[in-house]
C-alpha cells in the first residue's frame, strides 16, 4: 500500500520566496565585502597602476580613475537610494519595499567601497588629493549606512549624509579640474 504522502500533488514556490533569500545573502556577501578591506584590496589596486610612465601621464589616470569611481558612487547613491526615499518606497507598507531596501543596502556598500577608491585614487594627484582630503572622515561615517538601509532602519539624515558626500566629493573633483558625473552602475557591478 503507497504512503499518503506519494499521492499528493506538488505545488510550485512562488518565484519571489525563492528570489528574497537569494537577494538576501548577496546582501550579506556584498557588505561583508565592502566592510572587509585589509590588505588584498591594496593590493589589487597597486597591480592595477600603470608602470613607466612619467608622472604628468600617472597624475592623468589618477583623476580618470578618480571621476569614474565617484561618478558610479554617485550614480548608485541617486538612483537606489536618494530617489527611492524621496518616492516614499522605504515606508512601511510600500510597494516594493523589501526588494527597494536590499537594492539601497547592496548600493550603501557598493557607495563606500567605491568612494574608498575615489580617494586612494585622489593621491595620485596633488591638487586632486588636498581637495579630497577633508571628506575621508564624511566617507567613513557612510560605513555602516548600507546595514541601516537594508534593515529598514535609514532616515532622512542618513539619506543626507550620502548626498552629502556625494555634493563634497564632486565639489572636490570640479575644484580639481576633474568633474564627476553621476553614471549609474549595472545591476552586476552593484553585486560585486
Amino acid at each position: 500500500m503507497p504512503s499518503p504522502a506519494v499521492n499528493r500533488p506538488v505545488r510550485p514556490v512562488p518565484l519571489r520566496r525563492l528570489i528574497l533569500p537569494l537577494l538576501l545573502s548577496c546582501a550579506v556577501l556584498v557588505g561583508a565585502t565592502a566592510c572587509g578591506g585589509g590588505n588584498g584590496s591594496k593590493t589589487a589596486s597597486s597591480s592595477a597602476s600603470p608602470s613607466g610612465t612619467s608622472s604628468a601621464e600617472a597624475q592623468k589616470f589618477a583623476k580618470t580613475r578618480f571621476v569614474a569611481n565617484a561618478g558610479l558612487a554617485a550614480g548608485a547613491t541617486y538612483q537606489w537610494i536618494v530617489k527611492p526615499y524621496r518616492a516614499g518606497t522605504f515606508k512601511k507598507g510600500a510597494d516594493g519595499r523589501t526588494f527597494a531596501l536590499v537594492k539601497a543596502g547592496l548600493a550603501g556598500g557598493f557607495v563606500y567601497n567605491r568612494l574608498k577608491a575615489a580617494v586612494v585614487n585622489a593621491k595620485g594627484d596633488p591638487l586632486l588629493s588636498k581637495a579630497v582630503a577633508p571628506l575621508t572622515a564624511g566617507i567613513e561615517s557612510l560605513k555602516g549606512l548600507g546595514t541601516k538601509l537594508r534593515k529598514g532602519e535609514a532616515g532622512a539624515g542618513d539619506i543626507g549624509s550620502f548626498e552629502g558626500v556625494i555634493n563634497g566629493i564632486k565639489d572636490a573633483g570640479r575644484s580639481a579640474g576633474a568633474e564627476v558625473k553621476d553614471k549609474v552602475p549595472t545591476s552586476s557591478q552593484l553585486g560585486g
